[in-house]
């Protein structure tokens, strides 16, 4: 577990903003999708702000690709900004 992760959450009406800082593994990934299903409810998008990411492990990348299902059914737009989008982000995504 990347103990210096954290996830900062900003809510702007129907936006929900995630500040990324630290490590990304495997537990971040779930810590991540985690906040994702408990905010999804009354948000039409998400922006989630990579700048602050140190180290991406490929496991955790896996991780949060591959249990994005957990969002099935919702109608969320995810936005990906700073200089760690493009590597975090699932394919058609935006890229800010």
């Amino acid at each position: 577990m990347a103990t210096n992760f954290r996830i900062s959450v900003h809510r702007n009406g129907e936006n929900l903003h995630l500040k990324l800082i630290g490590d990304f593994d495997g537990t971040s990934a779930h810590e991540l999708l985690n906040v994702l299903k408990r905010y999804c409810d009354r948000t039409s998008r998400v922006f989630v702000h990579t700048s602050g990411l140190r180290n991406i492990h490929p496991f955790g990348l896996s991780v949060f690709h591959n249990n994005l299902d957990v969002l099935n059914g919702k109608s969320i737009k995810f936005e990906f900004t700073g200089e760690n989008a493009s590597q975090i982000a699932p394919e058609k995504s935006l890229f800010l």
